[in-house]
């Protein structure tokens, strides 16, 4: 327990150091958000985003609970303002489980980025924290 809590310390101090700067044209690929219910039912969906400009970055992510069920698709957008960014997602097409929120992206070596976020889901009315890890190229 102490290495975890140590570790995990030395994880915040890198991404609290770093500065994440979006480039229009910047290709955004990674996890989305790792997210859960319950601490040992982790959800991993892929992500890609493209910077549309300098301030705003759009994507997509796909996510399957188990092989049972369907392939969910969601559309999100991120705007940056003064460091931190806001986030709006939808599952599909459709605006009933829309999600909100507010959050930081940090670039932890080279290309890659940690964006931890809170987000609110208006469909099921849970807020969340949330964590992506990705590539930007």
């Amino acid at each position: 327990m102490r290495n975890l809590i140590l570790t995990v310390a030395m994880i915040c101090g890198f991404i609290f150091t770093s500065q994440a700067q979006n480039n229009a044209g910047d290709w955004y690929v990674g996890t989305g958000d790792i997210a859960n219910v319950a601490w040992t039912e982790w959800s991993i969906s892929p992500t890609i985003g493209y910077g549309v400009n300098d301030n705003l970055i759009v994507g997509c992510s796909v996510a399957q609970a188990d092989s049972s069920a369907d392939i969910d698709i969601d559309f999100h957008a991120r705007y940056f303002w003064k460091g931190f960014f806001g986030y709006l997602a939808v599952d599909g097409f459709s605006t009933d489980g829309m999600s909100v929120g507010a959050g930081k992206m940090f670039i932890v070596r080279n290309n890659i980025y940690v964006d931890p976020k809170v987000v609110y889901n208006t469909g099921e009315g849970t807020t969340n924290l949330t964590l992506g890890f990705g590539l930007k190229f």
